[in-house]
């Protein structure tokens, strides 16, 4: 496994910072958010400098019943070509549900949800995963993720499943250790029960990242500093195993950069105390010494031996799936029912939360939106989320939001309702509206005589 050493996620709003910032070994950047044409100048100064860049895909949806899309994995292949990355990571987890399998419409999450544990969604997650693994010129690592929710009747802990996954593909596992301690929270799992039962040897690196508690629910938010329960799990893990690279996520409510670097220093804390509370002969020095500057090591990675085909999963098995999830989802963001066996409460709050969620990327996708509807936005769009369901990516959803509250009547201010309106029609009217100056500047005279 190549060592890969400390890291940290690049996001554009800390790129100078990320840049700037000592002992950075390697970043992880959003697939979804890298062009391969047009790399950010910044991934390309890191690279230059040997600094490697691993994308981290959000979008595919390997957990669900669906064969992942030739699309999205033909655009996460050219991401890894053209960042010269050694490997790709996604996640398990679905993000859509509905088609053909179930004759239903197709549902977005816009967040990644948890898989049920059990044989049906193994075995299609095995044979998905085998779908990838042919179509990404380099291989591919899995991350457990973050739930609010847990599956009724469910067959294997998260360490069981994980372990079988990986052995029936030969898959490599991303760790996300804040993951372990959310399902701690959320979910009463063990985090050393789940961390004695994974296949060590398969992880590629680790993920460290904050959160916040609120009313016994923890959130996964990437937005607050890494607390004390991550960085415990982090120890234990490393007094097991060495891992090859450990990375800081932060998505969003970015500090300065000394409070980053701080939050670096008490990873590699985390990691020495893991290390000095394993036997000599489990972690020599000389390991650790290896993550830690990860430019002393010089041995050339190694390509894996492919392991033994998996079986293929069963289209009944996929039907079962697809149901399930399509009933879940549909409970989460379109208010039918709640699918017998889940906690109504916990699937309340997960529904809320995927609302919130809606709200705040659509106001970054589409920043005019909160400018023309003030605080009107933000009520406005939850009692939209609420039913109306994410049926294309976060652009789709700022138009129909859009769209529906105009049909509705709203907003009441004549001004606001005017400003909206001729936003909408700019994106999304039943003609290209023309990008001529002299018609430009007319429709911009126009909309400065109306506010009058």
């Amino acid at each position: 496994m190549e060592r890969l050493g400390t890291g940290i996620g690049w996001r554009p709003e800390i790129a100078d910072a990320v840049e700037r910032m000592p002992g950075i070994d390697w970043v992880e950047a959003v697939a979804e958010n890298v062009c391969p044409g047009h790399l950010p100048e910044s991934l390309l100064r890191l690279r230059e400098r040997g600094v490697t860049v691993i994308p981290h895909g959000v979008s595919l949806g390997l957990g669900g019943a669906d064969r992942p899309d030739e699309g999205r994995l033909t655009a996460l292949a050219e991401r890894a070509e053209a960042l010269g990355a050694p490997l790709v990571t996604e996640h398990i987890a679905f993000v859509r549900a509905g088609g053909p399998l179930t004759a239903s419409p197709l549902l977005e999450a816009g967040h990644l949800l948890p898989v049920p544990r059990t044989r049906d969604a193994l075995d299609v997650l095995c044979e998905n995963i085998r779908i990838a693994q042919s179509a990404l010129p380099v291989p591919l690592a899995v991350e457990n993720i973050a739930a609010l929710l847990a599956w009724p009747g469910e067959e294997m802990t998260e360490g069981q499943f994980l372990y079988e996954l990986a052995d029936r593909t030969g898959v490599r596992l991303l760790i996300d250790v804040a993951n372990l301690h959310t399902n701690h929270v959320n979910r009463g799992e063990d985090p050393a029960k789940a961390l004695a039962e994974l296949p060590v040897e398969a992880i590629a690196y680790v993920h460290v990242a904050g959160g916040v508690e609120r009313d016994g629910v923890w959130h996964d938010t990437h937005a607050h500093p890494v607390p004390a329960p991550v960085l415990a799990i982090l120890t234990d893990l490393a007094s097991r195993v060495s891992p090859p690279g450990v990375l800081l996520e932060r998505d969003d409510n970015f500090p300065e950069p000394a409070a980053l670097e701080r939050e670096l220093e008490a990873i590699q804390g985390a990691l020495t105390k893991g290390w000095a509370r394993s036997a000599a002969s489990r972690v020599p020095a000389r390991e650790a010494k290896a993550v830690l500057a990860p430019q002393a090591t010089t041995a050339a990675p190694t390509t894996p031996p492919a392991p033994p085909a998996a079986p293929q999963s069963s289209d009944c098995a996929r039907q079962r799936l697809a149901l399930a999830q399509t009933a879940l989802l549909s409970a989460l963001v379109a208010g039918t029912p709640v699918p017998d066996g889940f906690d109504r409460v916990r699937l309340g709050v997960q529904a809320r939360a995927l609302g919130v969620k809606r709200a705040d990327v659509v106001a970054k996708v589409a920043p005019e939106l909160p400018l023309i509807l003030g605080d009107l936005y933000r009520p406005a769009f939850l009692a939209y989320a609420h039913s109306q369901p994410m049926t294309g990516g976060y652009r789709r959803d700022a138009l129909d939001f859009a769209g529906q509250l105009l049909l509705s009547g709203g907003p009441e201010d004549a001004e606001v309702r005017r400003e909206l309106r001729e936003w909408w029609l700019e994106r999304s009217g039943p003609a290209p509206r023309s990008t001529r100056p002299a018609v430009r500047l007319a429709r911009a005279t126009r909309r400065v005589l109306l506010r009058r």
